[in-house]
């Protein structure tokens, strides 16, 4: 399918990794122009070689965006390249593990700075240009939100504030046709999950007994999997989709764990 991306700017938050690279890598074979917002330089410019390798385009624009200046910054040099933004992926964040009881006040608000602040921030900047281009805003959230997991209280808030404020926006925007709907992950295989197994005393165990859970086909999400519905989700194809809770998990959150 033809989603009509052709040279569309679309910010992508964390796109250097993970979920985040299978964002910019699929909307770079979509013929969109994917602009990689991460705080290292190295790893932004690795998945852009990556993409214009595979025939692609795309940009990297450095940025810690735990600092409001510096997504405020982020936006103005994107339109300073490319005169537009066609679409927002908020997608940066890292389930942190600040606790009730291991947690903190410091940590707890600078998990959400981690995890939600900057979704605020890039949305608010970017709106002018998206109002402009009629554009679209797809964040992307966590099963923790709804099943809680234990020990990362900031990061199931953060969570819940991403799941809220899509319904929020999507209200708010209506009257510029801006779509807002939020993807929101469970099992999904990228390098920092990879990471946080191998943490675990029997970290093979531990990912046959997560896999085993997971509905349908027994495997973990790919990148890929959350990409395309990210992408369709900023595409035309999706033009009266907004507000929705959108999730690619295999039906870990939602399916009685019976039927595992």
């Amino acid at each position: 399918m033809n989603l009509n991306l052709q040279d569309k700017i679309i910010l992508v938050t964390g796109g250097a990794k993970g979920i985040g690279e299978g964002i910019a890598t699929v909307l770079a074979t979509e013929g969109a122009m994917p602009v990689i917002v991460g705080r290292n330089e190295a790893d932004n410019r690795a998945t852009v070689a990556k993409i214009v390798e595979a025939g692609g385009r795309a940009h990297q624009l450095v940025a810690e965006l735990t600092r409001p200046e510096e997504c405020r910054r982020a936006v103005e040099q994107t339109l300073a390249e490319f005169g537009r933004i066609d679409g927002l992926v908020n997608n940066a964040g890292v389930n942190d593990g600040i606790g009730l009881e291991s947690g903190s006040y410091e940590g707890f608000i600078e998990s959400l700075h981690r995890n939600l602040v900057h979704y605020y921030l890039m949305a608010h900047y970017a709106l002018p240009a998206l109002k402009e281009s009629r554009g679209a805003i797809v964040n992307i959230g966590s099963k923790v939100a709804e099943t809680g997991q234990g020990n990362t209280s900031a990061y199931a808030a953060a969570n819940g504030g991403r799941n809220a404020l899509t319904r929020e926006w999507a209200v708010e925007l209506l009257p510029y046709g801006i779509r807002v709907n939020c993807v929101i992950v469970a099992e999904c295989w990228t390098p920092l999950y990879e990471s946080w197994i191998k943490t675990l005393p029997s970290p093979e165990e531990k990912l046959d007994s997560i896999v085993s859970k997971i509905p349908l086909e027994k495997r973990m999400t790919t990148t890929e999997e959350i990409a395309n519905t990210v992408a369709f989700l900023l595409s035309d194809k999706s033009s009266h989709t907004t507000g929705q809770l959108i999730h690619i998990d295999g039906g870990y959150t939602h399916l009685d764990r019976a039927i595992t």
